[in-house]
């Protein structure tokens, strides 16, 4: 009885450590998979007139790689978008992607169709609270319209971004174009979309806050 007792314990301690070992094998391997980001951006984010890889968000996955963050970059943008459209589409994008972090860069064609400000403070709100209850991040990029858009309207739409982050609790990067909206050079002859020589700088800007966000 004795030597059967003594098996039986044996038995037990070694099925607990295989147990273990499956345990850290799968740990291992779920740590190693890398972790989603996805962008959700317009025409700025998805390479509108500029060579493919040229991008802000080809760069980032660059910098991602240089920098060993094990994150794989979903670019989810479409030129002439939306808050309405990102809406829309934002859901079936976590569901599928998974992303531990969301960047939305949205609002500036709402502006531009002078579309009602409150509604794209509103359709902004509820694509973060899509973020969150998925228990990701979220890093809002804030962005100006031209002048000629007359100016109580234009500061408005700028001021939105910042109220909308505040009130969602949501990262902010406070302007997408800081250092080249002064540069005629650095635009397209549309005066509206990038050259490739400034996306360098766009993802500098938005890298300065996305980077508090990511894990090694």
């Amino acid at each position: 009885m004795k030597m059967l007792s003594k098996f039986q314990s044996w038995l037990t301690q070694a099925c607990v450590v295989a147990l273990l070992m499956l345990t850290g094998i799968s740990s291992a391997q779920t740590n190693s998979s890398p972790k989603n980001i996805l962008v959700l951006g317009d025409s700025l984010s998805a390479e509108y007139g500029i060579d493919r890889g040229t991008g802000w968000v080809a760069l980032l996955e660059k910098r991602l790689d240089e920098k060993k963050f094990n994150y794989k970059v979903i670019n989810a943008s479409i030129s002439g978008e939306t808050t309405v459209g990102g809406k829309s589409r934002l859901q079936a994008l976590l569901s599928i992607h998974q992303p531990s972090i969301v960047i939305i860069e949205l609002g500036a064609n709402d502006a531009i169709r002078g579309l009602e400000l409150d509604a794209t403070a509103t359709n902004l709100k509820e694509m973060i609270a899509m973020v969150q209850t998925e228990k990701a991040q979220v890093l809002l990029v804030a962005m100006r319209i031209p002048p000629n858009y007359g100016k109580a309207y234009t500061d408005k739409f700028f001021s939105l971004y910042a109220s909308v982050a505040k009130d969602s609790k949501a990262n902010l990067v406070p302007f997408f174009l800081q250092g080249v909206a002064d540069k005629p050079e650095m635009f397209q002859p549309d005066r509206i979309h990038l050259k490739a020589e400034a996306h360098p700088t766009m993802l500098n800007n938005v890298w300065a806050q996305l980077q508090r966000l990511l894990k090694k």
